[in-house]
């Protein structure tokens, strides 16, 4: 199969951006072939050094960026930024494009076989100004999405005029338009956190899963359940699939006070794409799409889901202290 055929119906993607689209997908098409083979494909999970950000990074993290680095070289993308390298690299000096990426995303779940995906948004390149591309505010994106890698295989992306969805057709291998409408629930009974990081949280943070976790008998008269599965692309997925809300909050342990979450890589692409989906994305308070990273790795809180969610929890952080330290019963503010 060529370049060109595989995505079988281009008619939403624009013409200026397509190429893109399609080596991206290429990659995609090939990283589910790798890690479909798990340990036959090598040991995918190894560790294999560090990245700027202090992560370890796993082989097929390695492996993935230099996939999309080469297959985009051949592309209108003049400038790649990567999670996985400390700098902004120059791949096509005729490009137009910048793009920044999180080749291999979760992949502290390689070797649990849990899902896994890529996270990539555009810009207009910067001429002359490689890191200037992507420091700018996030609604300047031309297009943001991600490649889940699980049980079905999607590519789900927005060009700023909604939300559409590609399945990988197993026998073909060619990404399949399933959906062009791609919306947030508004209603949901699901949280997710990394409730083992509760101790460190802001009192807010803490009033709001505590309300959460008293279910019925607390101010959201609404039993939830929580989930939490360590891998963003997989968090966004079901949120898309069937709504509720995320939080990775910033905390008080020494460099966790913006999270961990980089707001180029990951936020500001999955920001655009669940508003373009009718919900919501903030940093706990104030909508990520209207910010931008001061540096190329820098991080940012994040919280985003179905709109109501997303905005009760910016209400808690501008509730009066004695009413966040308050029993849940007297946080009336917020009884439904």
């Amino acid at each position: 199969m060529s370049t060109t055929d595989v995505i079988d119906d281009t008619s939403h993607i624009p013409a200026d951006l397509l190429p893109v689209m399609q080596a991206l997908a290429v990659v995609g098409r090939d990283l589910c072939r790798t890690i479909r083979r798990g340990p036959l494909g090598g040991s995918l999970g190894a560790g294999v050094g560090e990245n700027l950000g202090g992560d370890q990074q796993k082989a097929l993290d390695v492996m993935a960026d230099d996939a999309f680095a080469e297959e985009l070289k051949k592309t209108a993308i003049r400038y790649y930024a990567s999670e996985e390298q400390d700098d902004v690299v120059e791949l096509n000096p005729e490009g137009t494009l910048g793009l920044a990426i999180d080749p291999l995303d979760g992949s502290s779940n390689i070797d649990v076989n849990v899902s896994i995906g890529t996270i990539f948004s555009i810009f207009e390149a910067k001429d002359g100004d490689p890191t200037g591309t992507f420091l700018r505010p996030a609604d300047e994106q031309l297009a943001g999405g991600y490649i889940i890698y699980g049980p079905q295989a999607y590519i789900v992306v927005t060009f700023g005029n909604g939300v559409q969805s590609y399945i990988l057709e197993p026998d073909t291998e060619q990404w399949v338009l399933v959906e062009t409408e791609h919306k947030v629930p508004a209603e949901a009974s699901e949280f997710a956190i990394n409730a083992s990081n509760y101790r460190h949280w802001s009192p807010a943070i803490r009033a709001y899963i505590d309300d959460m976790l008293a279910g019925e008998t607390g101010p959201h008269d609404k039993n939830f359940n929580m989930r939490w599965v360590a891998s963003l692309v997989a968090e966004t997925h079901r949120i898309m699939s069937r709504g509720g809300v995320f939080l990775y909050p910033g905390d008080e342990r020494p460099g966790y006070a913006r999270g961990r979450l980089r707001m180029i890589y990951e936020c500001a692409p999955i920001a655009f794409l669940i508003e373009q989906a009718g919900g919501k994305a903030t940093d706990g308070h104030d909508r990520i799409m209207s910010q931008q990273a001061k540096e190329l790795h820098g991080r940012t809180p994040f919280v985003f889901g179905s709109a109501e969610k997303v905005s009760r929890v910016a209400a808690y952080q501008d509730l009066p202290t004695e009413e966040v330290n308050a029993l849940f019963g007297n946080r009336g503010l917020f009884r439904v």
